[in-house]
C-alpha cells in the first residue's frame, strides 16, 4: 500500500509519514526544498521497515503537482491514500495584502489541492478504493487576524472537500479533512511569549497540540475503520473552535 504525503519533510507532515507507516503504509515523500529533512522522515519511515522515495515537486506550479500523481504511480505504486498537507502562510492585514500576495498563498494551499485530486481521483475511482485528506485549519473555521488568504485557503479546502467527497462516493474512494488548530511546530516556535499566553487562554485544553496528536487523526481517516467517513472535517485542536 502506497502513501503519498505532501510537505513530509518535517511537523506535521513527517508525523503524518511515520503514523501511516505504522498503519502499514509504503511512503512517497514529497518535499519542494527541504531534501535534507525529507531524507530523514524517509529514513525515518524504512526504520520501521516500510519502503519510502523522495519526489520533489513545486504544488504551486500545475504541471509539477500534476506530474508528481504521475512519478509516483510509476516509479512507486499506486496511490492509495493521498494527504495534501503541504502548504504556506503568510500575514498581513488585508488592506494591505498585494494580490500577488494572496495569489501566492492560494496556489500553494488550495490550487495544488485542487491539481492533486484531479490527477489522483481518475486512478483511484478505475481501482475503486482510495483516500483522500487535506490538511486545513482553525483558521478556515474562525477566521484568523492578519492572515485572510490562508484562512480562506484553508476554508476553500473544506468545500473542495465536499464536493470530491459526493462526486468519488460511489467509486468507493471517501475525501475528508482534518483542521488542526495551534500545533507545536517550527511555525509555531518563535510566537511571541504575549501572544503565547493570550492564545493558551483561548484553548479549553490549555495547551498546544503536538503533530503526533494530528497525525493520529490522519491515520484513523486512512484507515479501513474510517471506511464509511466521508465529506467530514476532524477538528484537532483542543476545544478552541467551541469558543467562537
Amino acid at each position: 500500500m502506497t502513501a503519498l504525503v505532501t510537505g513530509a519533510a518535517k511537523g506535521i507532515g513527517r508525523a503524518i509519514a511515520l503514523a501511516l507507516a505504522d498503519e502499514g503504509f509504503d511512503l512517497a515523500v514529497h518535499y519542494r526544498s527541504s531534501r535534507e529533512a525529507a531524507e530523514e522522515t524517509a529514513a525515518a519511515v524504512r526504520a520501521k521497515g516500510r519502503r519510502s522515495e523522495l519526489f520533489a515537486a513545486d504544488l504551486a506550479v500545475a504541471e509539477e503537482a500534476e506530474g508528481l500523481v504521475k512519478r509516483v504511480e510509476t516509479d512507486f505504486g499506486p496511490i492509495e491514500v493521498l494527504v495534501c498537507n503541504a502548504g504556506i502562510i503568510q500575514s498581513m492585514l488585508l488592506s494591505f495584502t498585494q494580490l500577488s500576495a494572496w495569489r501566492e498563498v492560494m496556489a500553494a494551499n488550495l490550487d495544488a489541492a485542487f491539481l492533486l485530486t484531479k490527477a489522483v481521483s481518475r486512478l483511484m475511482a478505475r481501482r475503486k478504493s482510495g483516500r483522500i485528506i487535506y490538511l486545513s485549519s482553525d483558521a478556515g473555521l474562525m477566521g484568523d487576524l492578519m492572515r485572510g488568504a490562508y484562512s480562506a485557503s484553508k476554508a476553500g479546502l473544506l468545500g473542495l472537500c465536499k464536493t470530491a467527497a459526493r462526486e468519488l462516493a460511489p467509486s468507493h474512494v471517501t475525501v475528508n479533512a482534518v483542521a488542526p488548530g495551534i500545533i507545536t511546530t517550527d511555525m509555531t516556535a518563535d510566537i511571541p511569549e504575549t501572544r503565547r499566553v493570550k492564545q493558551l487562554a483561548g484553548i479549553p485544553m490549555g495547551r498546544f497540540g503536538r503533530p503526533e496528536e494530528v497525525a493520529s487523526a490522519v491515520r484513523f481517516l486512512a484507515s479501513d475503520a474510517a471506511a464509511y467517513i466521508t465529506g467530514q472535517t476532524l477538528v484537532i485542536d483542543g476545544g478552541m473552535n467551541m469558543n467562537d
